[in-house]
Order: C-alpha cells, then structure tokens, then sequence
C-alpha cells in the first residue's frame, strides 16, 4: 500500500545574526504561510544494473579477499579489495548525529579537527513531532553529514518498540505504537538514502531491553511479533528500499538474532523481498558457519585483532575444510557489492558530496525540537510568559546548563553547537529582565568519587538522591526574590544510556523534594521536564500549576525550549507513548515479564502500551498521543468516503478542525479503530491514521485521511497470512488515545 504523508510544515525564515558568540540564535522563525505535503519515494533497487560488473570482481578475488569484506577492518569499515577498486564500507553511528572519527582499533577518539557535527534531537523528540515530513527533514540532513564525512552507512534509525518505560534507549527509540513507529520510519529512511548512503535500520528484532541484551531469550507469540514489533522494519524494507539491516544482540526463540535463520531468512529476505546486507550488531556474533548460511552478511565487533573475528579467519578454516561452500560466501560478498554500488562507492559519478555542521542543519534540528515540546499542564495559561512588568527570572535545575550531545553509554555527537536551556532564555529574553541562575541540585552516582558517573552496569546507574543544602538555599534564595521561577529537571544521557534500563520510575538527585521546595515559595513556578522516557510525575503534576515536556533536544534546543515558553512557538508535540501513574501499570510489568532472567516471555501479548491501559481500563498519568496547545481546537463534520468497504477499498475520512482560540496552532488529528466482537483478541483501539495540521486563530481547515481497508488486517497464525475480518468496525477520532471526540461505525463485506 502506498503511504502519502499529508503534513503541514511550518514554513520558517531562516537569518543569520550577527553577533559571534555561539550560545546567541542564529535560527529565527516566522509564522507559517501555506502548508507543505510531501509523499518521498525511495530510490530503486537496480542490482541489475551493475550485475556483470559484481560477477566479474568476485571471480578475481581470492578466498581471503572475500571473507575480508565479511567482517570488520577496523572499527567501523570491513575490508576492501584495492587492487580490484573495491572500497572499504564505511560506516558511522547516527541516531542523534554523526558520531566522531575513532580510532581505526579502538573507541578512542581519532582526534580530528573537522568532524564537528549537527547534535539532532533523539528519536523520541522526532516522534513526538507526530510528522513525517520532519522524519524525512531529519534522515536526509544527517545524510548529508554522513556523506561528508565520507561515509558510506549510517547506522540509523532505532525502531525497536519501546515495551518497558525503563528502557536504557527510549529516548533513541520512537514510539509505543507500530502504526506511528513505521510511519516515520519510512520516511527517515528514504531521507537519509537520498544521500547515495545506506541506512543501517536497527536492531532487527524484538530488542526491547538492555538488561541481559547479550543473552536473554525472547519468547513472543507470532501474531504479537508480526503485528507489534515487526512492521516498520517490514515497512522500511518494502516502502523504503533499505539497503541494509542490524542484527540484534539477545536471541528469539532460541537462537541468537544474528544467525537466526526464521527472522533474516525467512522473514526477511524470502518473505520480504530484502536485498541489502545484514550487519551484524558490535560483538553480537557467536558462530561462524552458522552465522553465514543463516544469513549475515558483515560481522562487526569491539577491540579484539580483527582477524579472530567469527567471519575472518575461522570462515577461511572452515571453507578450506569443506564445512562451507565458496559458493555460499560469493553471495554474501555479492549483496556487499551491490549495495556498494547502489550508493556509488564504487563508480562514484555522480554521488552526493554533502555538507556537515551548516545553518541549514542546525535550522533542520531547530524545526525538529520546535515541533517536539508537549505542554502537559498550563492552568490559568500561564504559558505563554506574559513578561510585562516583570523583572527577573529564576532559572533553576542542573539541566538548564546540562548538555547531552554526549554522554553515557553509546553513540553520541562531538559538535561545536549545543544550546542550553538557561542559553536559551538568555538568547529570547529582552535585556531588561535579570537571569538567577542557581543550580539546585547536584548529578551525583554512587559508588564513585569526586561525583563522577560509576561505570555502567545493566543494572543502572543509581543516583545520590540526596539535596545539598548549599545548592538548595541558593536555588529556594534565587526563586524568592524573582518574579517568575522555571525549573529544568528531569534525566540526561548518563542516567538514561544504552546496556542499562532503569530501576524504577523516581526522578534522579532529589529532583521531586526540589521542585515541591521551590513551588512552596515562589507558586509562580513552571516546571520543565528533558529527559527521554517516562518518569512519576505524579505529585508534581499535582502540585504545580504549569508543566512542559522536552527532550535531549539537538544543537538548538534551548532556543526552541525559549521560543514556545515565550509563545513565539505554539507547542504541537503530542507523546509518542503512555506515561504511567505506576510502574507496574505498564503492561510488561504488570505481568511481571521483564526483564526476565535467560529468558523473557512477552505475556502482555499485543497489549503493549496504550493498548493494555486503554483495554484494561487503567487510568495514565498521561496518555498516548496527549499534547495540548496555547490555542483550543474543535473536530466537526467527521465524515467517510462510504459506510461499506471490501478489503481492496481506501477509506477516506474528512475532519473539519476549528482553531476557537486566540494563537495560530497545530493539532494532529488520530484515528483509532476497534473491531466489537471479534473473533481474535483485539485491543480496544489501534491507531491507523493521523495528520498534522497547522490552523490560524479562528480559521478552520478540512483534511483527509485515508486508511487502505488491509490495513485492518490481523495476523492469522493459523493460515500463516493476513486476514480482514468482515463485519462492523467503530472508527474513533481524537487528539489522543483517551480524547476521543467522535465515533463512526463502517462495515467491512466479502
């Protein structure tokens, strides 16, 4: 089915100051003037194309030759053939950015001058823009770095379904949701293969929690599998044309995923049609003939001599003694090559030069943030700051000067821009009104000294909760004596890393005892919260009167962070998953299956996120899909194409949204359908439409947006294929999961 994406931009003029310092804007924004759609489509697979030339270079490569461009040369390249003008693949970290050179045997730094590169927000950022047009802005931005950087692969996006809020990579991941997850993944994709560089989607497949990633099993149903964790990666290989794929760490059913012949065989290459290459994540390896037959094409790995690789010179033994064809490695080198030349590495005529670290990229990160900020709370429409009369302001909250561009376990992004959010203000704020910066609570780990991070272990971090009273009396002294206080708490990429979830869902450092402190004696407090999963916010929903929601938010944040606290940006953002009151509200821990120990069964099944809370009747903290506006907006006029449909039809729904209030806004309008009396177990409601659409103060806009008939189709395990069920289905339109202000009944027939 083809996906057309009908999202409003929001159209911006882009200046450049002229003052020097890098903490000032050099990003400025108008008023939207018209919308903006797109459809992108990928670039062809034409392997054909270049066949003969493929065939004629692997029959002059010696056995060596072609097990050395199955495995790693160097950290992130496997190994070339000179003689025959066969290139190293080059590959480069991506999820908030191109990561700095390293060494070629080792993680430390390479020390280059000239790999500064764009900080983009994380991928939970992107999803809570609910627009994918700006999946695509970002794909095809860091594309452009990437292939400035000379690289060939970018080992992005993440799209695992974020099934546990404790997740150690929530803020790296999308969404809850596979309608949503694969809806900005397609675009993503294509943006960053525009680039003539390969997409590297990851980590194939059900790679949901960091504890135990390396070894636990994953026991999940099939019906599950295909309906919750597998479409968007299905998505990004047959509407995106991936040219390669991340074999993840844990096992499924047994085998470990990067020699798990049911999910890169099976799946992926027979059923899907795949033709890119399978690399494998670093280390994840364990087997050689194995690992080969059952479809890896390229093991990478940590520090070790690269030749003790599993796919180096045990695969060279192993073929020497007839355990594996020569025939069976031609082929894996010849999917090596058509890739290469897909993206011109090999005949470079032609192939895009890109561009790194430019305005353009940083007005790309801009966009991305400013449309990402969820207002949760605005009680007697504090937000906007109204500023008349006002003469300074508290800014409170090691986050305010916290920086995430690195951090933690993982990938992160060297670059020589990183607004804060105290810079942020300081850039916005008219010089009049006097900044009191204090910090009020200090980051603090256990276990270490100095307040230096303890080493990362899958357990997690564990934080020092406890106030310092020096900071607290600055930060309660700083907040008295200012006319407004804003506080910036919440997590950074030390707390929330890659090999580690969470422990529980408490703030980290005392944060909660600072901000009821802080509210105690200034009431005219705004609560900000950046970090990158959920969190109990509870009490502090409770208690203050004005609550936003940011995220580790890319070079400009902190200017788009100031831009919708001053209403220069009306906040859009909606939550790509559910926030819970309680942990064990959330499905997998309300079954008590995670993280599970050698093995993890997903007993929640399909219910995963707001389906299980929406199914079982839970109540949120804050629903899925929830975001609110300086700006109110009313649904009318909710219409469908016909009331009957057969399972080749297009459904067409027409919704009128009126802006009532006094700020031009967007809103996104989501679509849930449900099936009463199924014969299979359903949730209550699945999302499988939304649109994002920028409406003027008192102005009102009608959009369409269509749902193909299959799309409601479920897995059936029994005939091994997807099936429409006949009957009535309720159609339920909203702004989030739980508001939902409209329901249509249609009827699916033979």
């Amino acid at each position: 089915m083809k996906h057309i994406y009908p999202y409003s931009l929001l159209v911006l003029v882009f200046l450049l100051s002229c003052c020097k310092s890098e903490t000032k804007s050099e990003v400025q924004i108008s008023q939207p003037e018209k919308p903006i759609t797109s459809a992108h489509q990928p670039k062809p697979f034409n392997i054909s194309d270049f066949e003969s030339h493929v065939d004629t270079l692997i029959s002059q490569m010696t056995l060596e030759e072609k097990v050395g461009m199955l495995h790693g040369n160097s950290m992130f390249a496997n190994g070339g053939v000179e003689r025959l003008g066969v290139p190293e693949l080059r590959m480069a970290d991506g999820p908030l950015g191109i990561r700095e050179e390293i060494s070629e045997d080792n993680w430390s730094p390479a020390g280059w001058t000239n790999d500064f590169a764009t900080y983009y927000p994380a991928a939970g950022s992107l999803a809570a823009t609910w627009n994918p047009e700006l999946a695509y802005t970002f794909g095809n931005s860091v594309g452009q770095e990437a292939r400035a950087r000379h690289k060939d692969m970018v080992l992005s996006p993440a799209i695992n379904i974020i099934r546990t809020p404790l997740g150690g990579r929530t803020y790296e991941y999308f969404t809850e949701d596979p309608f949503l997850n694969k809806t900005l993944a397609v675009p993503f994709v294509i943006g960053i293969q525009d680039n003539d560089v390969m997409a590297c989607v990851k980590h194939f497949a059900v790679n949901n929690q960091e504890t135990n990633r390396g070894t636990v099993d994953v026991l999940v149903d099939e019906r599950t599998l295909r309906e919750i964790y597998l479409p968007a990666f299905e998505a990004t290989v047959k509407k995106a044309n991936a040219y390669s794929m991340m074999g993840a760490y844990n096992k499924f059913r047994g085998d470990y995923l990067c020699e798990n012949d049911y999910m890169l065989n099976t799946i992926l290459r027979d059923e899907w049609g795949f033709k890119g290459i399978i690399v494998s994540d670093w280390a994840a390896v364990h087997s050689t003939v194995k690992t080969l037959e059952n479809g890896l094409d390229i093991e990478m790995g940590t520090p070790k001599p690269f030749h003790e690789f599993f796919l180096a010179d045990k695969l060279i033994a192993a073929a020497k003694a007839g355990e594996i064809s020569e025939t069976e490695i031609d082929k894996h080198v010849k999917r090596i090559l058509n890739v290469l030349h897909q993206v011109k590495a090999i005949d470079s005529t032609g192939r895009t030069q890109g561009s790194l670290a430019t305005q353009a990229h940083f007005k790309d990160a801009y966009d991305i943030a400013a449309e990402s900020i969820i207002l949760l709370k605005n009680e007697n429409n504090t937000l906007p700051l109204q500023l008349e009369g006002v003469k300074s302001i508290a800014v409170i909250g090691n986050n305010a000067t916290k920086k995430n561009a690195l951090g933690g376990f993982g990938a992160g992004v060297k670059t020589n821009r990183e607004v804060t959010p105290l810079e942020g203000l300081q850039n916005r704020l008219p010089k009049g009104i006097t900044i009191q910066y204090a910090e009020g609570y200090l980051e603090r780990y256990s276990k270490n000294e100095n307040d230096q991070k303890e080493e990362v272990t899958l357990q997690g971090p564990t934080t020092i909760d406890q106030l310092d009273a020096t900071k607290l009396e600055e930060a309660l002294t700083a907040a008295k004596t200012s006319d407004i206080a804003i506080i910036f708490a919440g997590s950074n990429r030390d707390y929330e890393t890659e090999a580690s979830d969470r422990q529980n869902l408490n703030l980290p450092f005392g944060q909660e005892e600072l901000i009821q402190k802080v509210l105690e004696v200034n009431p005219n407090t705004i609560v900000v919260m950046i970090a990158g999963a959920p969190y109990d916010l509870g009490t502090i929903k409770d208690k203050s009167h004005t609550l936003v929601w940011s995220w580790f938010n890319g070079s400009e944040g902190g200017n788009a962070l100031a831009d919708v606290l001053l209403g220069t940006i009306n906040p859009s953002g909606k939550l790509p998953w559910t926030m819970p009151k309680h942990i064990n509200d959330s499905p997998a821990h309300a079954t008590n299956s995670f993280p599970g120990n050698e093995s993890v069964r997903y007993k929640e099944g399909l219910l995963v996120g707001y389906r299980w809370f929406d199914t079982k009747h839970i109540e949120p903290l804050y629903p899925f899909g929830y975001g609110l506006s300086y700006t109110s907006f009313e649904f009318s006029d909710i219409k469908t194409n016909q009331t009957e449909y057969t399972d080749t039809d297009i459904l067409s729904i027409k919704v009128t949204i009126e802006n009532t209030g006094k700020f031009d806004g967007k809103e996104v309008v989501q679509v849930y359908v449900s099936k009463p009396n199924s014969k299979v177990e359903r949730a209550s409601k699945a999302l499988k439409a939304f649109t994002k659409v920028h409406v003027d103060s008192g102005k009102t806009q009608t959009v369409s947006l269509e749902i193909p008939i299959k799309e409601l189709a479920f897995y059936n395990v029994d005939t091994k294929s997807w099936e429409v069920e006949k009957g009535v289905y309720i159609l339920q339109v909203g702004n989030s999961s739980r508001n939902i202000v409209s329901k249509q009944k249609i009827r699916v027939t033979e």
